[in-house]
């Protein structure tokens, strides 16, 4: 069996916490953006307040062709327009816990996907 190993490069997520996340080589305070070589903590503190200039400045930094949006401890949902304005810039977007939000950032990961993850 052969054994990779994770390029420091890369941000994994090892540990959520209510208020902060931890990758294998730091830790954000949440609200926090995080793609495969940029994390940055981020000004924004509801779902509300996505909108496509914040997905922009986010997505630019690092190639992201899908979002995932970490809402908290109980999943909520971005609106119509907010998906809609999201998906034309060229970006899928999926809402879930932020529990969900960071397995499947990882799991996108280590598929080699371009995935980027907001944690509110």
């Amino acid at each position: 069996m052969e054994f990779n190993q994770q390029e420091n490069s890369i941000n994994s997520i090892i540990s959520i916490e209510k208020d902060r996340v931890g990758l294998s080589h730091t830790w954000l305070k949440t609200p926090c953006f995080i793609s495969k070589t940029h994390q940055e903590e981020i000004q924004i503190s509801t779902i509300e307040q996505i909108d496509k200039t914040s997905v922009f400045s986010w997505c630019i930094k690092d190639e992201v062709s899908l979002l995932l949006v970490g809402t908290g401890e109980q999943a909520q949902f971005l609106s119509a327009e907010q998906q809609v304005l999201i998906q034309q810039l060229g970006i899928g977007v999926e809402s879930m816990n932020n529990a969900a939000a960071c397995r499947s950032f990882n799991l996108l990961l280590s598929d080699a996907r371009a995935v980027g993850v907001v944690l509110l």
